[in-house]
């Protein structure tokens, strides 16, 4: 296997972990069980492999939220963040705290895999919503750290 074969398989790996974390954040805001429950309900209902970072990336979003919140409120133009859809909204909480935490992951990245999502899950104009909310998110950051 080369190693543009392995960097492929690990980019689709990551993405369809990210899609797992997706499922299981979504869930959870229709719930009221653990993260643990979710996570075994899922294993047994659809035979879901949960790997590492998809475990790392919802622990992260659970321990984060409000900061996380926050950046995605600071950066909603004439929204608030009980108007965004539930499916946008995990959305964009993954790929925040993929551009705060996760030195391992490109911003751009991150930007990119949430558009993706967005158009896979959501209403075609959430793609372009995603985006720009990022977009913004991307350059609030740059900013604070300049300022570190």
């Amino acid at each position: 296997m080369s190693d543009n074969s392995k960097n492929v398989k690990r980019k689709s790996g990551r993405r369809e972990e990210r899609k797992q974390a997706f499922y299981l954040l979504f869930e959870q805001l229709f719930q009221k069980d653990s993260m643990d429950i979710i996570i075994e309900d899922a294993k047994d209902a659809r035979d879901a492999e949960i790997g590492k970072y998809t475990r790392e990336l919802v622990s992260g979003v659970e321990e984060k939220l409000a900061e996380i919140d926050g950046y995605i409120e600071a950066n909603l133009k004439s929204w608030k963040k009980n108007r965004i859809s539930k499916v946008t909204l995990t959305i964009l909480r993954i790929a925040v705290y993929e551009m705060l935490y996760r030195e391992d992951v490109p911003v751009g990245v991150s930007i990119n895999e949430a558009v993706e999502l967005a158009k896979e899950y959501a209403t075609p104009s959430d793609g372009s919503f995603v985006n720009g909310v990022l977009g913004s998110v991307s350059k609030q950051i740059e900013t604070k750290s300049g300022e570190d």
